[in-house]
């Protein structure tokens, strides 16, 4: 069977070592990221992924969090900008505003996750898919308020899923995707199911499966081997695919396939 669609990788052997070399070297013209996240009871990957776009070379980042969260951490992480919060300290749905100001302000956006589960903050982030139009990433719990309502980032251009595979199994359940998502699922079967999904629905993905990443965009996989096994790594890894993708907007494929050797 023809598999010219999948492409595979090293750490130390990159598919795409152009854009590595290619790289802004002043941050003036890096690119600028908004991050959201967080909820009353931490701000954990929001943190984590503003550290991981600095790493990966991000020229500017404005990070947005409840504003339950100001008293507690206004001093100690000087990054935070605050938006309304349900009573529960999530994020509130009339924090649209104060996303689409700073989603406006970036190159693209990412939903970082610990964000909790709130009927407000599913108004909100369902509005903010729907009126903003460029590049978004979602991961952690912030891309489980879209497992049962999937169309809204299927239909939606620019979009990537840094997610697990039980997030992918409801993902491809709602969207009525024929292939099942399975966790004994060779890797073969992964890239070839992975394929036919971004055929069929503009999504992009990026999942682990052992000690493999595979990125896929518009019917194109690439398979990444791990020099060891990553047990914490949706936040990072879809901070470093975010910040490669504006810098390349493009090359999403080749960008994001970068991302994970960077």
């Amino acid at each position: 069977m023809d598999r010219t669609y999948w492409h595979k990788q090293t750490i130390d052997k990159p598919l795409f070592p152009d854009l590595l070399w290619s790289r802004p070297e002043n941050r003036a013209f890096a690119g600028k990221l908004f991050i959201a996240g967080g909820n009353a009871y931490g701000f954990a990957a929001a943190a984590e992924a503003y550290q991981a776009a600095g790493k990966a070379g991000i020229g500017t980042c404005r990070v947005l969090l409840p504003d339950s969260l100001q008293k507690t951490v206004g001093r100690t992480f000087e990054a935070g900008e605050y938006a309304p919060s349900t009573p529960s300290g999530s994020f509130a749905s009339n924090a649209l505003a104060e996303f689409l100001e700073a989603a406006d302000w970036a190159d693209g956006s990412l939903l970082a996750g610990d964000v909790g589960r709130n009927s407000e903050t599913a108004i909100l982030f369902e509005q903010f898919v729907q009126k903003y139009t460029g590049q978004l990433t979602l991961t952690k719990d912030a891309a489980d308020y879209f497992t049962g309502v999937p169309q809204l980032l299927i239909e939606r251009p620019d979009t990537l899923l840094v997610v697990s595979m039980a997030q992918l199994q409801k993902f491809a359940v709602s969207a009525k995707f024929t292939s099942a998502f399975t966790f004994d699922m060779d890797l073969l079967h992964l890239v070839e199911a992975l394929h036919e999904f971004t055929t069929q629905h503009g999504l992009f993905i990026i999942i682990k499966h052992l000690d493999t990443i595979c990125a896929a965009v518009k019917g194109q996989v690439s398979t990444t081997k791990l020099a060891s096994e990553k047990q914490i790594w949706r936040v990072v890894t879809a901070a470093h695919a975010s910040v490669w993708w504006l810098q390349n907007p493009s090359k999403p494929f080749e960008a994001l396939t970068t991302a994970l050797v960077n």
